[in-house]
């Protein structure tokens, strides 16, 4: 006869057994590899001009700083994160000496976020404005290792040091080829500031925002310093078409382009049934414009039929605007005789943007756009009934959920058991 002991016992060995064969056998094997940490230095503008009040009715340097302590907050672990300042240290007018006050106030490592927020609560808005020497300091702050490496430069106003041009020596950090890419944020920027931050950030890669809020300091910081953790991606130069049947043929990548004021431009992508095109595009607003703009991403045919559209629209809250579009082809239902593939369809994508200036500012040359392709496996039909849309880890949840079924049973079987056991004695 079956003991109680018995039954339980075959019960687990069961479920333990359906519990293996459903979850993924080389778990062990495919444990991520190790890799270095990403780094990443925070510079940030000391300088007597940082006393202006201008940002929500409270100092540019008041607004830095709690924008910084809301940054540290949010910093994730595997960030290893450095501050450095450039004028905060030398109220003089020697120029000699105004140029070289620039230093690591926080070292590059493990963040200790109290101890960070310290050495930022000590900051007081105090000389100079040299940009180049802090680039070229946190550069070095930076170096060793594989890690991604990252510059966020938070500034008010350009560089008082010249002729150490620090768009150039942007240049020379990128031309050592250590991919370490330089995010500029512009406080409440003029037009100089607003050309050599830009110029900056496009020599290594990076991304310019001007800042009017704090809320928005913040937000971008936060943006970038996550970012970190991505691998560094170099975009490719393309240009654009003023119709399809010019357009570049672009593959699956990263691209840039420029774009003037209410341009359309045009690419073309190649995709084959099953496919599913992917594309999202971004503007940024690198000189003044007017606060009313908006993106269009449109995919159509060869003979000019739209399939399908994203787009968005801006109020001057920042200075880039993004859109994306998703396209899935469907298979055929007949490949053809023989052995013959299936022909791709050319989609024809177009950027549009409504963006307006002044007439003082100059057009030319055009916005800077960032345009990311990208063409996967579109999934059939059988696996979208069967996945009801949770991609990869479909069959795990159906084995959690069969698993679980099969246990309700035997539990059920096993109390059944025991209460007719109960009542015979």
């Amino acid at each position: 006869m079956i003991t109680r002991k018995r039954l339980a016992t075959g019960a687990c060995a069961l479920l333990a057994a359906l519990s293996v064969a459903l979850l993924p056998s080389s778990a062990a094997a495919d444990e991520p590899v190790a890799k270095e940490s990403p780094k990443v230095e925070l510079v940030l503008d000391v300088s007597g001009s940082m006393r202006a009040k201008d940002i929500d009715g409270k100092s540019r340097m008041s607004a830095a700083k709690q924008a910084f302590n809301e940054v540290l907050d949010a910093v994730p672990e595997e960030v290893q994160l450095g501050i450095r300042t450039l004028g905060a240290d030398y109220p003089g007018q020697d120029r000699q000496r105004g140029c070289k006050d620039t230093r690591q106030l926080y070292p590059v490592g493990p963040l200790d976020r109290t101890e960070a927020k310290t050495a930022v609560a000590t900051l007081a808005p105090t000389g100079w404005t040299p940009i180049g020497p802090a680039l070229l300091g946190a550069a070095k702050d930076l170096e060793g290792g594989d890690a991604t490496r990252r510059i966020v430069l938070i500034t008010d106003g350009e560089d008082t040091c010249a002729p150490l041009d620090p768009c150039q020596v942007a240049r020379e950090i990128a031309a050592k080829g250590i991919h370490l890419v330089i995010d500029t944020l512009g406080l409440v920027p003029d037009a100089k500031t607003r050309q050599q931050l830009t110029c900056i950030a496009e020599a290594t890669g990076g991304t310019y925002t001007s800042v009017h809020r704090t809320e928005d300091l913040s937000r971008r910081v936060r943006q970038l310093v996550d970012r970190a953790a991505d691998p560094v991606v170099t975009p490719v130069a393309t240009e654009g078409a003023v119709r399809c049947a010019d357009a570049p043929q672009l593959k699956p990548g990263l691209y840039t382009d420029r774009e003037a004021f209410g341009q359309h431009r045009w690419y073309r992508v190649d995709l084959l049934p099953g496919q599913e095109l992917r594309a999202s595009v971004s503007v940024a607003a690198d000189r003044a414009v007017h606060n009313d703009y908006g993106v269009l991403l449109r995919a159509v045919t060869l003979h000019g039929r739209e399939i399908v559209r994203g787009s968005e629209a801006g109020d001057g809250r920042t200075d880039v605007i993004s859109t994306g579009l998703r396209y899935p082809k469907p298979e055929l239902d007949d490949d053809g005789p023989g052995d013959a593939k299936p022909a791709a369809e050319t989609v024809c994508l177009q950027v549009s943007n409504s963006f307006s200036a002044p007439p003082s500012v100059k057009t030319t040359p055009g916005m800077p756009i960032e345009l990311t392709v990208d063409v996967v496996d579109g999934p059939s039909a059988a696996s979208d009934v069967a996945s009801f849309g949770l991609g990869r880890g479909w069959w795990l949840l159906a084995g959690l959920v069969l698993v679980g079924f099969l246990a309700g049973l035997l539990w059920g079987w096993l109390s059944r058991w025991r209460f007719a056991v109960w009542r015979t004695h």
